[in-house]
Formats: C-alpha cells, sequence, structure tokens
C-alpha cells in the first residue's frame, strides 16, 4: 500500500501574548491508498490544529518544525500558489457544519461547477453536468433542482452531502474528515457514513477521519490514532486498540463512552403518582392561517409541527424523546416553555394552561429549558454572576439567598468553583458553558427540566460528566426531565421510557428496559439499527 499522507516528527506552536503554546507535539502519522485513519480526543486535543495544518490553513504567526507531505510534496516548504492548486485538486476536505462551509449567497450548483472548473478545466456546460452527476452519485434526489438552491433551501443532510460531492469531484488523493456527521440526526449520520464507505470502496482514497465518537470512528475506520494533548498517545489497528487499550488516556475514553447495558439511573418513578404533565392531542403549526393570509392578500402556507401529541410524565421521570431532525422534539420542548403557540391540552400537576397566557410566573419557575448550544444562550456580555443572578431574581423562593453566596452554592451545585462568577462565557470551555447552563435552570428549583440536545457538541468524556452531573441533580432534587436527543446509546443509559417522534407524529412511547425487543414501530426499529455499536474494551 502507497503511503499518501506522511507526517513525521510535526510540532505546532501559537503564538500568544507571552510567547508560544505547544498545539501539537511530535505527532508522526502516515495514512495508505485506500485507508481511513481515524483520528480521536477530546476537544482541545489538537485534532483541528492538525488538519488546519494538512490544508496549510494555519496562522502567519505559527511556528512550525518536522514534516508533512503529500507523496513527493513537501506541504510545508509548497509556496502558496501550489498550496492554491493542491487543495481542492489532490487533497479536499469535508467540514463539521455545512452551512459554514457553503456560501449562503450563491446556488449550491455554482459553487459545485466552481471546484470543477478550476481544478478539472472543464467548461461552465461541462462543470453543470458533472456536478448534477455527483449529487447524483452522492444520493441526492433531484439533482437538477438541488443545483439550483441556496443552502437555506437544503436540510442539514443534503447540504452534507453536496459538501462531500465537491471533496470527491476533483477525485483528491487524500481527504479529511473533520467530525463530518456530528451535526445530524442518527438515520441521516448512518446514510452519510454507508456513502462515505461506498465512495471510500469505488475511489481509494486516503481518508483522515476526525471524530470524538468512538463508536462511529470504530464503524469507519481501518486503524485509529489517539491524541491527548497535542500528542499521539496510542494508535494501531481498530480492533487491537479499542479492544486492549495500553493507554491509560484510551482506556478513559472508552469507559465513557454510552452503553445502554450501563445503567446510569436506578430508580423508578411510581406510576400510579398523578402526573406531572399532561399532554393531551398538542399540535404545533407554523406559517400564516388561511384566513389572516387571505385578509393581507398572500399566500397561506402552513407547516405542521407537531400533530396531535399525547403523553405524560410522572414526578422524577427521566422521559427520551428521540427522532430524526424536523421531527418536532424541540418544537414540542419550545410549546411546553411558551416558545411556540400551540393547539390542544396541557395540564401541569392538574392545572390546566390552554395557551401562553396561562404560562404565569410560577408556571416559568417550575418548568425550565436547557438548550443545544450554549454559545447562543448565553449572554456573551455578562459575567456568569450576572447571568446566574437573573433567575435568582425572577424565580428565587422564600428564603432563597440571592447574592454572591447563592450563586456560588450554584456553581459548586454544578462542579464549577465559585471563582468563575467573575469569568465571561469566552472565557470557559464548552462543557463548562453548559454547567452554566445547568446552573441557569435549577436556579429557580424547577419540577421540569426540559434537555434539548444539550450533548451533541460535547466530546465522550465531557458528555460522560454532563450526564453524571444531571442524574446526581435528578437524584438530589427528584426533577423530572425531558431529555431531547438523537444519541440512542445515551438516552437509553439514563431515561425510564422513549417517546419516538416522526414527522411531528408520537408514533411510540417505550419502556426503555423492552428495548429492543419491545419496539414495534418500524421507524423505532430503524432509528436502532441506525444506530453505531459502542466501542469499549473487552472485560
Amino acid at each position: 500500500m502507497a503511503t499518501i499522507l506522511d507526517i513525521a516528527g510535526y510540532n505546532l506552536d501559537y503564538a500568544t501574548p507571552t510567547g508560544f503554546t505547544r498545539a501539537l507535539d511530535a505527532v508522526t502519522l502516515s495514512i495508505g491508498g485506500g485507508e481511513v485513519l481515524g483520528l480521536v480526543g477530546e476537544s482541545g486535543s489538537g485534532k483541528t490544529s492538525l488538519a488546519w495544518a494538512i490544508m496549510r490553513y494555519l496562522p502567519q504567526s505559527a511556528r512550525e518544525a518536522g514534516g508533512i507531505r503529500l507523496r513527493d510534496k513537501d506541504l510545508i516548504a509548497a509556496s502558496p500558489a501550489e498550496i492554491g492548486a493542491i487543495r481542492g485538486r489532490r487533497i479536499g476536505m469535508v467540514f463539521q457544519d455545512p452551512s459554514t462551509s457553503l456560501n449562503p449567497t450563491l446556488p449550491l450548483g455554482e459553487q459545485l461547477a466552481e471546484v470543477l472548473e478550476r481544478h478539472r478545466g472543464l467548461s461552465r456546460k461541462q462543470a453543470w453536468a458533472e456536478g448534477e452527476a455527483m449529487l447524483a452519485r452522492v444520493g441526492l434526489k433531484l439533482p437538477a433542482q438541488m443545483m439550483r438552491r441556496y443552502p437555506h433551501e437544503a436540510s442539514g443532510g443534503e447540504k452534507q452531502r453536496v459538501v462531500i460531492a465537491t471533496a470527491f469531484a476533483c477525485q483528491p488523493e487524500c481527504i479529511i474528515f473533520d467530525e463530518p456527521t456530528t451535526a445530524l440526526d442518527v438515520i441521516t449520520a448512518c446514510q452519510i457514513l454507508d456513502l462515505f464507505a461506498e465512495l471510500q470502496a469505488e475511489t481509494g482514497v486516503a481518508s483522515l477521519y476526525i471524530s470524538h465518537d468512538l463508536a462511529l470512528v470504530s464503524r469507519v475506520a481501518t486503524r485509529v490514532a489517539v491524541i491527548h494533548r497535542g500528542r499521539i498517545v496510542e494508535q494501531g489497528a481498530v480492533a487491537q486498540v479499542f479492544a486492549a487499550p495500553s493507554d491509560a488516556y484510551t482506556q478513559k475514553l472508552l469507559a465513557a463512552v454510552p452503553r445502554p447495558d450501563h445503567r446510569l439511573v436506578e430508580t423508578t418513578p411510581d406510576p400510579a403518582a398523578k402526573p406531572l404533565v399532561e399532554v393531551e392531542k398538542l399540535s404545533v403549526h407554523y406559517g400564516r392561517k388561511p384566513f389572516l393570509a387571505k385578509l393581507l392578500g398572500r399566500e397561506g402556507t402552513r407547516f405542521t409541527g407537531n400533530r396531535e401529541v399525547s403523553l405524560a410524565v410522572q414526578p422524577g421521570e427521566i422521559l427520551g424523546i428521540v427522532g430524526e431532525s424536523g421531527s418536532g422534539k424541540s418544537t414540542l420542548a419550545k410549546a411546553l416553555t411558551g416558545l411556540n403557540p400551540f393547539e390542544g391540552g396541557l395540564r401541569f400537576d392538574g392545572r390546566p394552561i390552554a395557551g401562553i397566557g396561562d404560562m404565569d410566573r410560577a408556571y416559568r419557575r417550575d418548568v425550565q429549558i436547557i438548550f443545544q448550544h450554549p454559545d447562543s444562550s448565553l449572554n456573551p456580555r455578562q459575567r456568569i454572576r450576572e447571568i446566574l443572578s437573573r433567575p435568582l431574581a425572577l424565580y428565587g423562593k422564600p428564603g432563597q439567598g440571592r447574592g454572591a453566596e447563592a450563586i456560588g452554592d450554584l456553581l459548586e451545585q454544578v462542579r464549577l468553583p465559585r471563582s468563575y462568577a467573575e469569568r465571561y462565557p469566552h472565557q470557559l470551555s464548552g462543557g463548562e458553558k453548559q454547567r452554566v447552563a445547568i446552573a441557569r435552570a435549577f436556579a429557580s428549583q424547577p419540577r421540569l427540566v426540559i434537555c434539548d440536545e444539550i450533548t451533541s457538541a460535547l466530546d465522550v468524556s465531557v458528555q460522560a460528566s454532563v450526564i453524571e452531573l444531571l442524574v446526581d441533580l435528578q437524584r438530589r432534587h427528584g426533577t423530572a426531565y425531558l431529555f431531547i436527543t438523537h444519541d440512542l446509546n445515551l438516552v437509553r443509559q439514563i431515561a425510564h421510557r422513549i417517546a419516538v417522534m416522526y414527522r411531528g407524529d408520537l408514533v411510540e412511547l417505550v419502556d426503555v428496559a423492552a428495548l429492543p425487543a419491545g419496539a414495534s414501530h418500524a421507524y423505532t426499529r430503524s432509528l436502532l439499527d441506525a444506530v453505531p455499536a459502542p466501542a469499549s474494551p473487552s472485560a
């Protein structure tokens, strides 16, 4: 097997106000033709820095040593003009979020055709025809129409297929995949991985697959390298490394992988207790109502986000809600928190809630939500103490402190130092910011907390610590959770029951203990089939 990408003793330092900080330390890797090398590690371990180094996207202040070669080409010594010719033609890259890697002002076809014209020398007409053929090859229906759509008119999975088509369009020698399925639901991610495997087998391209999902890497990679604080601490065949890891850091990562058979919640809610939340035939619609559209002289298109959803949550219960993107999970969460108007019945602790107008201060104190991205839910201009003081002032109960002592107690409750009260969100890691969001939700001592994909952007070890924290808080306070996720392995660790959403409908409600045999709906079975088997060391 010929070596396509060779990295030998590579060091990378970033400039700081006080000198340099080491990002990559003596990294040595090689990838052969047709091989998939998985690169795993926590956030900040250096995975993406290595990808930037290979693609030559480093800042001018960066300091390098060692070698990076693409076959016989020294990439570090290459001129900007030579790198411009290599990017896209000999090395391709698929980024984590297709929404940020596609130009929102250009149709998808324009962006694909541009690559073909530049790197393969095709005419405009030839590039457009080849682009349509590539979109059809990656499984997109109606490729001619897709070529004329803008990015906002395509789903996340469709956009990622366009990015993959663009990466493979010039038949490169090496492709870097940087967390390409993190932003996708489980079924779409499974389809993308199947597509990747097909294209990999067809083209024989050398692939570097970067991920923090060890189960996923065990499915797609032939070899794996584990990176920790910029150093490769272990590498070898996937089966060997995952079955018998020799490095303590690799063992720690594998121990943090969610496994359905490793239950984290021991208590069972009382089925005879009065439900805390009762939802009966709840529907959410988007768009103008027909009579209003007619009055305004505009088209009255309406979309259904939830269609007559009925379920109940017991006090202290953890109800998992799963389903692919667009299934209505977050729509239901927003309806229960007053962020979406709804139709149908809702009762909280026996009290009817006819609409947003009935969600008074007592209801908003008892029902809290934690969002997926703390970067967008925490005010970047406020210190942590200001962020946490707001719910204490609004919803604090009699006798509950509201000053610096209470804020420090909240931080300690989510296992953060009291000194973090003086920091801004940008001074915290992703996991730390999510802990602040959890502290804010628990400041009002709620009875129901809705967790909307709160671990999807976190690496496996940070995710494990956040889940452990949530379980501990639930054990101490008896809080009920609606836990929205697309990670079935994770939700089966902590939930008592799982509600399955599909295209706005609740298609199944099943006890976790009954899975997978108890899954009766075809869509539930397809979700279970799409989940990668968890990677774990042998006993």
